[in-house]
This record gives C-alpha cells, sequence and structure tokens, in this order.
C-alpha cells in the first residue's frame, strides 16, 4: 500500500474525532460560564417567550444568569431591552423607578431581559463582551439580589 493511501485512511478515520473539539467561541463561553460560577453566579438555559414587539427576537433557548435574592424583598419586575439603555415592560412602558433604570442602563448591549421575582433576579444575556459585560451583570445581580 502506499502512505499516501494510509495517510489519507488514517485521516479519514479521525476526522470525527473533529467535531468533538469545541470551537473557539464555545470554549469561550465555557470560559465566561465558569467565571460567573466562580464570581457566585448560577447560569442555566432557559426557553424564553419573547414579545413579538421585540425589534430583534433573541434565541429561544437563552443564557440566563441569575441569583437567590434575600428574604424579604416582594417587589416582581420584568423588563426587557428594546434597544441599548432603554429598558420597556410588557406593555412596552418604560422604566420609571430611576434607581432601578440606572442600574439596567449599566447592562451591557445584548442583555435582553431583566426579571425579579421574590426568590430569583436573573438576567437573559447574549454573552458577547466577555470578562466586562460578566462584571456588569454579576454587579448588577449583586445590587438588586
Amino acid at each position: 500500500m502506499s502512505p499516501w493511501f494510509l495517510l489519507l485512511l488514517l485521516a479519514f478515520l479521525l476526522s470525527p474525532l473533529a467535531w468533538l473539539v469545541p470551537s473557539r467561541h464555545q470554549r469561550g463561553q465555557m470560559d465566561v460560564r465558569l467565571q460567573a460560577r466562580r464570581m457566585g453566579v448560577a447560569m442555566q438555559l432557559s426557553r424564553q417567550e419573547w414579545p413579538h414587539w421585540l425589534p430583534r427576537q433573541p434565541p429561544d433557548s437563552c443564557p440566563q444568569y441569575h441569583r437567590a435574592r434575600r428574604r424579604g424583598q416582594l417587589d416582581a419586575w420584568c423588563y426587557w431591552q428594546m434597544a441599548p439603555g432603554e429598558w420597556v415592560n410588557k406593555w412596552r412602558e418604560p422604566c420609571v423607578d430611576q434607581a432601578l433604570l440606572a442600574h439596567l442602563q449599566a447592562l451591557p448591549a445584548d442583555a435582553f431581559k431583566a426579571e425579579a421575582t421574590d426568590q430569583m433576579l436573573s438576567i437573559c444575556w447574549g454573552e458577547r463582551g466577555a470578562n466586562e459585560a460578566l462584571q456588569k451583570i454579576v454587579d448588577f445581580l449583586q445590587a438588586k439580589a
């Protein structure tokens, strides 16, 4: 057998292994998620129902960074980012709480949704901008949780 034929056969047999290696983008996402975990913020991929009126539709399965809230906080709210720094509720009314709005406007431009329940505070984020954007997300979750 020709050595070229053996080399080609070996490459053909090993090529499916290349599919198992994460891409650079996937490795970056894993790094951001591990760093968030080290900073005390949990992450899960959650299926979201997005309002039809959003100008750009976020992905159906979106990374949701969350943190448990302290006891006694009963306020519940949910805001979507229409444009960078423009946060609206489900009726497309802008956020009127100036303290909350200042925190929301500090979030990255690819933060799609911020929601608070009596148990959890969460942000659906597109994971762009890695370290600086992650720090903004963590600061928001620590300040409002």
